[in-house]
Formats: C-alpha cells, sequence, structure tokens
C-alpha cells in the first residue's frame, strides 16, 4: 500500500525588532477575521479561546503602534470585525513571502520529505 504524500510548507516566523512577533498563528487568525468578521468566530474555527485571540491582535497592535483589525459594536445593524489596511498588508505580505520560500525551497523540501516517515 502506497502512502500519499503529506504537505510540506515553510511557515515563516518573522520577528521586527523585539516588538513585533509575527508567524503562522497571528496569520491565520487575521486570514480567519477577513473570513468570518468576527474575532469570536476566527478564534472558534481555529480552536482559541476568545481571549487568546484578541491577545494576539493587541500583540500586533501594540507592536505595529496601531490597530491591524477595525471593530464595530453591535446594535440594530450589529457589529463586526474587519482589517484595517494594515492588518489587510501585513497578511497579503507574509502570504507572499510564504509563497516565494516555499517556491525557492522546492528541492528542500522535497528532500526534508523523502526523510520523513509516515
Amino acid at each position: 500500500m502506497s502512502k500519499a504524500k503529506t504537505a510540506i510548507i515553510v511557515r515563516p516566523r518573522i520577528s521586527i525588532g523585539d516588538a513585533i512577533s509575527i508567524g503562522p498563528g497571528k496569520i491565520d487568525l487575521l486570514q480567519k477575521i477577513r473570513e468570518t468578521h468576527s474575532i469570536s468566530a476566527a478564534g472558534r474555527a481555529l480552536g482559541i479561546p476568545y481571549k487568546r485571540a484578541w491577545l494576539l491582535i493587541d500583540s500586533l497592535n501594540q507592536g505595529f503602534g496601531q490597530p491591524v483589525v477595525a471593530t464595530i459594536s453591535g446594535g440594530k445593524g450589529g457589529g463586526g470585525t474587519s482589517l484595517t489596511p494594515l492588518g489587510e498588508a501585513l497578511l497579503v505580505r507574509y502570504i507572499a513571502l510564504e509563497e516565494r520560500m516555499n517556491a525557492a525551497s522546492v528541492k528542500e523540501l522535497d528532500a526534508l520529505q523523502k526523510l520523513a516517515k509516515y
């Protein structure tokens, strides 16, 4: 019986100075917020509590000195959350970096996958 190949990708973790740390978890959260327009729904989709999701977003807000998400309070029309232009740019740039790293690493990633026993 042959085993199907498992996807192997590079997911970078980036530090900008001492204040900003960006990695797969925060990026996945931003993607889910973009999709769901909700921090709590994004957290649920990723299996993390709201408080943890908010702390991850707040660490980005603090590090960049401006919000990466904008929230609108509930009311008659309901509330919601969306990425700010900074949050959108952060997501787009990270995804572009991830794609470039993976494209440039095909040979090495293939060799690593061949070493794996699964």
